[in-house]
């Protein structure tokens, strides 16, 4: 994740490079039974105020690149230095691509996709 300014109330709340947006799925085929995303920071990272007004999102789309299903986290209004949200187990319909993206202060941020392939 690269460095990046936001703003709030006014405050300007600087994330630094060092954090990574990491996606962990688990399954077989178009089964899946585990999925996760979050915000990982080294020690430098470590050290910021973390991110405000966060949400966390999951997208399924198919092998042309067409998103039939998104998962919409919940924003959290609190800050948090390692932002992270589980999604429930999913059968999907096709085969394509399931992606994570977090969100802050309405802004998407970074994202990590995984192929789903036979």
């Amino acid at each position: 994740m690269a460095t990046f300014d936001y703003q709030i109330g006014g405050v300007t709340m600087k994330v630094p490079t060092g954090c990574m947006f990491t996606h962990i799925i688990r399954g077989d085929g178009k089964n899946i039974t585990y999925q996760n995303a979050g915000v990982d920071c080294g020690f430098v990272g470590a050290l910021n105020a973390g991110f405000c007004n966060w949400r966390i999102d999951f997208t399924y789309a198919d092998t042309s690149n067409k998103t039939y299903r998104t998962s919409r986290g919940k924003t959290h209004t609190e800050c948090k230095i390692n932002p992270m949200r589980d999604n429930s187990p999913q059968k999907l319909p096709h085969y394509g691509k399931a992606c994570a993206y977090i969100n802050v202060n309405g802004v998407r941020r970074a994202g990590q996709c995984h192929h789903i392939t036979k």
